[in-house]
């Protein structure tokens, strides 16, 4: 059940090198550390000893020490840097470790590989968080970092701004999803509104089929808003939004002009909904992505 993750970068081996041994560097694109301090050491062929910090939010935070125990090239041009890592910290459900990257040179930049597992504290019940929930979410947070710091490495994108990328888009993408949601559950699904019936009938729906066309138009709502948030990265969810939101208004306007002066009309709610989801397609450019990432070792290796 280790945890393995694989990308191409396609950049020099020595860049990869530094941006991944240097702590200042580390520390910018890995997800799963806040901070990385290298400890003095009298020789260059002691262990590289380092201390790391993981901030949880309202004062608190994980800390733990580890080591590097080696590091070398081969006849081939690969790398190789193992290390183990180890926390006394009661709040760690990590409890000791070990692991290791590899660099391997390709043709066209380097073939970057991680593997590592660890042994969890807080007996059987952490050992089922972990299966359940931990283990999976540090797999993906070593994936996105990965591919954060190649989008670093190949197209000069800086993991601040990457991380910034990522929130907003998140933001827009869950603010979409909440507006779909709602307005297919409440007012279409739950408390069937009388506005909404008037409008079918303003756009020449009969009375008798309104009812069954609102309970449809609520269902896809439903279906749209539960598909923005699954595919996650998938463009064409928000142009849809951005399409139905423009129609939407312009059907307002022509079949129910009176709404368009009312105090929560919704030409403001489409009109709205449309900037925000057009502001999650702008940040979806370059936007790191575990997908990108091999999470299943080779079985030739």
């Amino acid at each position: 059940m280790g945890i393995y993750v694989e990308i191409r970068i396609h950049g020099s081996m020595e860049e990869l090198w530094e941006k991944t041994q240097n702590p200042a560097l580390h520390e910018r694109w890995d997800a799963r550390f806040t901070s990385i301090t290298y400890l003095p050491r009298t020789t260059e062929s002691e262990p590289q000893r380092f201390e790391y910090a993981t901030r949880l939010g309202f004062g608190l935070a994980i800390e733990g020490e580890g080591e590097t125990v080696g590091s070398r090239d081969d006849p081939t041009g690969r790398r190789t840097s193992s290390l183990r890592f180890w926390s006394d910290d009661a709040k760690s459900l990590i409890r000791e470790g070990a692991g290791y990257w590899q660099y391997t040179p390709l043709e066209d930049g380097i073939r970057f590989v991680t593997g590592y597992d660890y042994q969890t504290r807080f007996g059987w019940l952490g050992r089922t968080f972990d299966r359940c929930v931990f283990r999976p979410l540090m797999g993906w947070a070593t994936a996105w970092s990965f591919d954060r710091l190649r989008l670093w490495i190949e197209k000069g994108i800086d993991p601040a701004v990457s991380m910034q990328r990522t929130l907003t888009h998140g933001l827009a993408r869950l603010a979409v999803a909440f507006v779909w949601l709602y307005q297919g559950l409440v007012p279409k699904l739950i408390a069937r509104h009388a506005d909404e019936l008037a409008m079918l009938t303003d756009a020449g729906i009969t009375a008798s089929v309104a009812p069954t066309l609102l309970m449809i138009a609520g269902i896809a709502e439903v279906a749209l808003g539960v598909t923005v948030l699954v595919c996650f990265q998938r463009r064409w969810p928000l142009v849809l939004t951005v399409l139905l939101m423009l129609l939407a208004s312009l059907g307002v306007a022509i079949n129910s002009p009176q709404y368009l002066w009312a105090a929560f009309n919704p030409v403001s709610l489409n009109l709205l909904l449309a900037v925000v989801a057009l502001l999650g397609l702008v940040n979806l450019n370059d936007l790191p992505s575990a997908r990108h990432c091999l999470r299943k070792k080779p079985e030739a290796d």
